[in-house]
């Protein structure tokens, strides 16, 4: 029998925060999700307290404050290498009704000297086509580390790292999720840590609401970003709907609405088969949705690096017909 009171451990003033009843519970503060992050980062909690504090945090939805503290920790922790950067790129959703269409957008840029970080976290549902499965078929290269990350983009432009080659205590968790049963609130976060500190932060967030939330996360990080709902989660623009751009430069917020490009919804396809993204890049075939995503993805992307919509939109087609059709 053990008759001496056991000391708490550091980790469970976090969980009892978040899982103290309906009166009890609250959000964190920005330090408090710093700290506890940090935590999580240095390997000071138990396996138990993590899978507790993951499920929490989804059943509560995490807030702005505590994304900003959770990123904070982050970069505390790793420093950004000195690569320079245009655009960061977080690829973490699949793609389950379209094609990956933002994948030709990223090469077409990156050929017109735009330098792109692609970063995703696997395949972590099943029915879904990532990034991942398409970068040796469209000759984007597979970075396991930042100097071959630099190399690329000295000599692509363009770079896709793996999460676990920069940060395997996030993909960890990110492949918690088929024993959790839920996806962690780590795949939102992926979105926001912009590790190299590109000039701008794309940001793709499917669920309503979460848009806004986003948006002020990167506002207290004093990130420049621009948050979308897209198609399928990704960082693609559906052309058959209104896409609303949250924006957020220098701490300040801003909006654009941009309207659909199509009167009418294109019939998506019955399977996600992915030999027309190489001949529509080869210029072998044409498809109307995947074009019109493809160039307004573009459009978003260089509205991120200062366009206004209309000269965005019109480079955005120039620079798809320049665009090298080797590959």
């Amino acid at each position: 029998m053990n008759l001496v009171t056991p000391s708490e451990h550091p980790f469970a003033q976090f969980v009892r925060i978040l899982g103290k009843g309906k009166r009890g519970a609250r959000n964190m503060t920005r330090e408090e999700a710093r700290e506890a992050m940090g935590m999580l980062l240095d390997g000071k909690v138990e396996d138990t307290q993590l899978g507790a504090f993951l499920m929490l945090l989804r059943h509560k939805e995490e807030n702005a404050e505590e994304l900003a503290g959770f990123t904070e920790a982050f970069r505390q922790r790793n420093p950004a290498p000195k690569i320079d950067v245009d655009l960061d790129w977080p690829s973490y959703a699949g793609k389950k009704r379209h094609l990956p269409w933002y994948l030709l957008s990223a090469k077409a840029l990156a050929d017109s000297g735009v330098r792109i970080l692609l970063h995703g976290g696997g395949a972590h549902t099943a029915g879904r086509l990532y990034s991942e499965q398409l970068l040796n078929v469209l000759d984007i290269p597979l970075c396991q580390d930042w100097n071959q990350v630099a190399n690329a983009l000295d000599e692509r432009r363009l770079a896709f790292i793996p999460l676990g080659a920069w940060a395997p205590q996030f993909q960890r968790m990110i492949d918690l999720r088929n024993t959790l049963g839920l996806r962690s609130p780590i795949h939102s976060l992926a979105r926001l840590l912009n590790p190299l500190q590109a000039r701008c932060g794309l940001q793709s967030i499917f669920h309503p609401g979460y848009q806004a939330v986003h948006r002020e996360a990167s506002q207290l990080l004093g990130d420049h970003a621009i948050v979308i709902k897209g198609e399928g989660g990704e960082i693609e623009v559906n052309p058959d709907a209104t896409c609303h751009l949250y924006g957020a430069t220098g701490g300040e917020a801003w909006d654009e609405e941009w309207p659909a490009l199509s009167a009418l919804r294109h019939v998506k396809p019955e399977s996600l088969d992915t030999n027309p993204l190489l001949t529509v890049w080869r210029g072998e075939t044409e498809d109307a949705y995947g074009q019109l995503a493809i160039v307004a993805t573009m459009a978003l992307a260089l509205r991120g690096l200062g366009m206004d919509r209309d000269q965005a939109f019109e480079e955005a087609r120039k620079r798809w017909m320049d665009r090298k059709i080797s590959t």
